[in-house]
């Protein structure tokens, strides 16, 4: 499953590029038509000055609050936003009446404060009705205008700053999820090895100490100790090995206890199935390997609210399922190396994996035979 994550820049630079767009068409429009009644290109150079500068510092206040980046440099591109909005309508006349849905979208997002961003909003809708007044709009139309369609800039600008921002905090939260996943992993294993080596190495340095007194005064006893230091070193020595050995070993019930907690800390809904009873020993490497390459798609390639697993038996066959629905729309989708990977080690096992997605959902399914090859 290889659905495309849209990078935070990317939405940040789609919804510049329109709303600068749109602002910069406000000003274009009313500039041509002025220039073909009047004739002057004076008019068209002015505006084209005039324009630059708003479409610059409007970007650049757009692009820094979308991604966080504001500093007091930007408040300053926000006066120069203000001035152009409500000063080119106020002297220029009715042709330029748009021009304040510019300062009325940066005022919604450039502001750290809910309270003060929606105080400046407020107060820029508010000013429009009267600015269209003094330019001598009736006073229905200068309602209808200033408080029904110039603030709907407002919530399209907000939304587009918060999604960009929700995504900024949902990777930063996969990112802690998993130093937390690899610190417990690191102290789990420290732990195992106090536990089975600490005793021991107290024990070897006794043994050792007391060979140490007895080699002046009683030869055979200190090469008594020595063999014993020796039977002791060899099973530390074994005890490391089982705990490596257990630390690498593939086992489905533990992997499907990882599926469960990792997915449920990203906030996507699985339960842990129930393991059919007495499962022969060769099918737990390939398919637990297919459960950890699975969760791992889930949460790096998709949008998935839920995953459903399953593990059955089936015409000789132990099937593991993995559905999701964080696939993409069609039935075509990317194979990547993950999956090509699954196959193979499915195959090596004398079993198949299948992979198919639709509707928005995405399926894995592999069946490895009870009787080993």
């Amino acid at each position: 499953m290889t659905a495309p994550v849209v990078s935070t820049r990317v939405i940040a630079a789609v919804a510049v590029a329109l709303f600068a767009g749109s602002m910069a068409t406000a000003l274009a429009l009313p500039a041509i038509s002025i220039a073909m009644e009047t004739g002057s290109g004076a008019t068209l150079l002015l505006t084209g000055v005039v324009g630059l500068l708003l479409t610059t510092c409007y970007t650049r206040v757009l692009w820094a609050a979308f991604l966080r980046r504001l500093t007091w440099r930007h408040y300053l591109d926000v006066s120069v936003v203000g001035v152009i909005s409500y000063g080119v309508p106020l002297f220029a006349g009715q042709e330029w009446i748009a021009l304040p849905m510019a300062f009325i979208s940066v005022a919604t997002v450039v502001f750290a404060r809910p309270a003060v961003a929606w105080t400046a909003t407020l107060a820029s809708i508010a000013a429009a009705p009267p600015l269209l007044l003094f330019m001598g709009i009736p006073l229905p139309l200068a309602l209808l205008y200033g408080l029904g369609v110039l603030p709907f800039i407002a919530p399209m600008t907000y939304g587009v700053a918060w999604l960009c921002h929700v995504i900024d905090d949902l990777r930063e939260a996969r990112a802690e999820l998993a130093r937390r996943a690899v610190d417990e992993e690191r102290l789990r294993f420290a732990r195992d090895l106090h536990d089975t080596l600490g005793h021991t190495l107290h024990a070897i340095a006794l043994r050792a100490e007391l060979g140490e007194r007895l080699v002046s005064t009683d030869p055979g006893g200190a090469g008594a100790e020595l063999a014993e230091i020796q039977r002791i070193a060899r099973t530390a020595v074994h005890d490391v090995r089982e705990v490596v050995r257990g630390y690498r070993a593939t086992s489905l019930a533990t992997e499907l206890d990882g599926v469960a907690a990792v997915l449920g800390a990203a906030g996507i809904r699985c339960e842990r199935p129930e393991l059919p009873g007495d499962l022969p020993g060769h099918v737990h490497e390939p398919l637990g390997w297919v459960a950890r390459e699975a969760v791992t798609n889930v949460l790096r390639h998709s949008t998935a609210t839920w995953c459903e697993v399953t593990v059955h038996t089936e015409k000789g066959h132990v099937v593991l399922e993995i559905a999701n629905d964080g696939g993409p729309p069609g039935p075509r989708f990317a194979r990547g190396s993950g999956l090509t990977g699954l196959a193979e080690r499915v195959r090596a096992a004398g079993g198949t994996l299948e992979a198919e997605s639709g509707g928005g959902r995405f399926r894995i399914s592999a069946a490895v035979p009870v009787e080993a090859r």
